[in-house]
């Protein structure tokens, strides 16, 4: 019984690898986060920080990192993440599942900054806005959220629905969006890159399951 409830469990990890490693990556640096000094916290959060400034100077770093601290409701955010990723893990597997959420981030976070950078060179904005405090693992959970309520078992979708509703009405993440404010519109383009990512993918994977000439569907479970 032992053996077999070690087996479940290995499988389990395997399968849903990416929504447990970015959950575990999270916390871990949360733990680090809240383990600095008084000074290192703030100078942490801006080091990571996707700002226009941050971008040009060391942008990989910073979309790293940004995607693993926040500066706000702590907290909330694992089992936003676990609402999430869990549900997207199941319907795209691991890569797959790892590419859409990394694409939302990114392009979310380089099409909503890019906006601003474009707005100051036009005067539209102060020169400050460069440098605004933009992290968090929002853009992330979006996208993986549009993934499990489009795509997702009926327990992904309540769950993914779930969490969208609490991000919108408590989170307020849209909030903004008519004037072009940094997070909504990196949370609309998210949710756009997730249906669409998402979407793709999923095609994707199942037409290689349906490959006579390719692996069987069982072995998708390990992707």
């Amino acid at each position: 019984m032992v053996g077999v409830t070690g087996t479940r469990v290995r499988a389990l990890l395997a399968r849903y690898a990416v929504a447990w490693l970015y959950l575990g990556g999270f916390l871990l640096t949360g733990l680090v986060y809240f383990a600095l000094p008084g000074p290192g916290r703030p100078a942490m959060l801006w080091w990571a920080s996707t700002d226009v400034v941050n971008l040009h100077h060391h942008p990989v770093g910073c979309l790293v990192l940004s995607a693993f601290v926040t500066n706000d409701d702590w907290y909330a955010w694992p089992l936003l993440i676990a609402l999430a990723l869990f549900g997207a893990n199941q319907v795209l597997g691991n890569w797959r599942t790892a590419v859409v959420c990394a694409a939302g981030h990114v392009i979310g976070t380089l099409v909503s900054e890019g906006i601003v950078a474009y707005r100051v060179q036009q005067g539209l904005l102060p020169a400050g806005d460069n440098r605004i405090l933009d992290v968090g693992p929002s853009y992330v959970v979006v996208a993986a959220i549009m993934v499990a309520l489009l795509y997702g078992s009926w327990w992904a979708r309540v769950a993914a629905a779930a969490d969208l509703a609490i991000l919108v009405f408590l989170g307020q993440i849209f909030a903004g969006l008519s004037t072009l404010q940094v997070a909504a519109v990196g949370h609309a383009t998210a949710l756009v890159v997730g249906a669409a990512g998402g979407g793709l993918l999923l095609w994707q994977r199942r037409r290689t399951a349906a490959d006579p000439a390719g692996r069987p569907a069982a072995s998708l479970l390990a992707e």
